[in-house]
């Protein structure tokens, strides 16, 4: 039976678990295919196979009937960070004096204890932890495409020269800053040692020793079959992939006599227990309880609740955007009216504010000033009066747009009001407003040389003003000109017992937010039959006025 096709994908994989990385294991099988006479023998393609068995390069017995496996083939189970001496290392680390390092006195004694008892049971596996001295060149010459005239780029060579933290490292004690935050002239050591992604990380590699036979522990022959990555968030990287049912991996050295080897990397690590399973969740189980518990203490239980039958409103405000004004340099100022009944604030909140002067630039047709101004308050709203036919009065938002030129003349752009949305959430309203107007050229030219125009004495005029407590506001002989609209952005929040408690209250502060939430939908109606008031006496004027002979009895006009 033909063996599966090599697998060329040796990128790197990424896995995360939640496991200690103490418990994985790794089996390795390298096996040598050929030596240098069969590598070059390659049989006829049979039709409609292009790929060639492995079968074909299986190692024969010799003339004598020898076939050296002990040399050929080798398996090893390896954990994370265990160290597997290679020949070049049992060479170096036999002869004390050439040990430097606390870590090379550590080899020298493991390798002494080796030599006691039946020896290692590695030849051509063996492996480099994160503590060796290692470098692994393939990584200094990595390629981002398969291009072959490939570049590689500035961060590239940057990444490929600087060696990663390791895991074990602790940082300074102590909150003082031991560098400036900006470093206005950076040198190259100091992009090299910043300008890179520097998690801190294990790296162990898996390696073979592919020498010829009789050769064994030159580094010539040292190839990286797997490389390890481990981080302290769990992502555990390998290269290449376990080959699961994929094709072997396949190497071919270089050299006089070349050979063709072939390994396989599995996972073998043990799965845990049901009841080590059921362990872990538990100690999941209290972990997550006692966070919860943590972030409860930091909130705190005295969360404040607002008195029965009351409503409170927060609102997170910004005046976006002024547009469609005839001069530059604009500036808003804006107030909220609460009704004087049932509607109060803190003492300390304050209900009015001024942007920022903010110059104009060109959209479309029209001049727009973006403010991005935001603002806050909070209101209390309490119901006392229980009457079916009472309908509470809502906030209202006023604005005022002036302009501020070069010479410090100010004009008035235009007054706007609006009602505060009376259902929670985000709402952006758009407010036209007008000003007051002076007939004659007169006005204009002052207006326009010395600034300065009408203004309103008392902002509130721009809707019925809440001081007002006649039955009708005459507007007579007022002139205005439509101006602008100005923007604003608001983010409602209201806060009520009613929307927890389950009594009378809360029927009762239910009418009232319902009320409430009607009261423009209400006012829209109200206008329209006003509107139809208002014409239907206009046409009952009309009639009247006409002589009588071009009217029916019934009242019907006559063509």
């Amino acid at each position: 039976m033909a063996e599966a096709a090599w697998s060329t994908d040796t990128g790197e994989a990424v896995y995360r678990s939640r496991d200690p990385v103490r418990n994985l294991r790794l089996r390795v099988h390298l096996q040598r295919i050929t030596s240098s006479n069969y590598l070059h023998y390659q049989p006829a393609a049979q039709p409609g196979k292009d790929l060639i068995d492995l079968a074909t390069f299986r190692p024969h017995p010799t003339a004598s009937g020898h076939r050296p496996d002990e040399d050929e083939e080798e398996e090893a189970v390896i954990g994370w960070q265990e160290k597997l001496f290679s020949q070049f290392e049992v060479d170096l680390y036999q002869n004390e004096a050439a040990c430097q390092s606390p870590l090379d006195h550590q080899y020298h004694q493991e390798i002494l204890k080796l030599e006691d008892s039946d020896g290692r049971k590695n030849r051509r596996i063996f492996t480099y932890t994160d503590s060796d001295r290692f470098t692994n060149l393939e990584k200094h010459c990595q390629k981002m495409t398969t291009a072959a005239s490939e570049m590689p780029s500035f961060l590239v060579e940057r990444m490929a020269n600087v060696r990663r933290r390791r895991q074990d490292r602790r940082g300074m004690e102590g909150g003082i800053l031991k560098s400036r935050i900006v470093t206005w002239e950076p040198s190259e050591e100091f992009v090299r040692n910043n300008h890179v992604i520097n998690t801190p990380l294990q790296t162990m590699y898996i390696m073979a020793d592919l020498g010829p036979y009789g050769k064994l522990g030159y580094k010539k022959y040292e190839h990286v079959l797997c490389t390890l990555k481990v981080d302290s968030n769990g992502v555990i990287a390998v290269k290449p992939d376990f080959t699961g049912l994929k094709g072997p991996y396949r190497i071919e050295t270089e050299g006089e006599k070349p050979e063709l080897w072939k390994y396989t990397i599995d996972n073998v690590s043990s799965l845990a227990q049901p009841e080590e399973e059921e362990r872990e969740q538990r100690v999941f189980k209290d972990l997550y309880g006692r966070h919860k518990e943590y972030l409860s203490s930091l909130v705190g239980t005295d969360f404040e609740t607002t008195v029965p039958g009351a409503l409170r409103l927060f609102v997170n405000g910004e005046v976006v955007s002024a547009q469609g004004y005839e001069y530059d340099n604009l500036y808003v100022h804006f107030f909220v009216e609460l009704p004087t009944t049932n509607w109060s604030s803190p003492v300390f909140q304050q209900l009015s504010g001024i942007t920022q002067t903010c110059a104009t630039k060109s959209l479309g047709m029209d001049k727009v000033a973006y403010f991005s101004y935001p603002f806050t308050f909070e209101a209390s709203f309490l119901h006392e009066d229980e009457s079916a036919g009472a309908l509470p009065e809502w906030p209202v938002l006023y604005c005022e747009v002036r302009s501020l030129d070069f010479w410090q003349r100010y004009r008035v752009e235009g007054y706007g009001a609006v009602v505060l949305p009376a259902t929670p959430g985000a709402h952006t309203l758009r407010v036209s407003t007008w000003r007051p107007l002076e007939l004659g050229t007169v006005a204009e030219l002052r207006r326009f040389f010395i600034g300065g125009s009408l203004e309103l004495e008392d902002l509130s005029y721009v809707r019925i003003p809440g001081t007002f407590k006649g039955e009708r506001l005459s507007r007579f002989g007022l002139r205005t000109e439509t101006t602008g609209i100005v923007t604003f952005r608001l983010h409602c929040l209201q806060q009520s017992r009613a929307f927890m408690e389950s009594s009378s209250l809360r029927k009762r502060m239910r009418s009232v937010l319902d009320r409430l939430e009607g009261f423009s939908q209400q006012s829209s109606i109200h206008n329209v039959l006003e509107a139809f008031r208002r014409a239907r006496r206009r046409m009952q004027e009309a009639r009247e006025s006409l002589p009588q002979d071009l009217v029916s009895p019934s009242g019907a006009m006559v063509r």
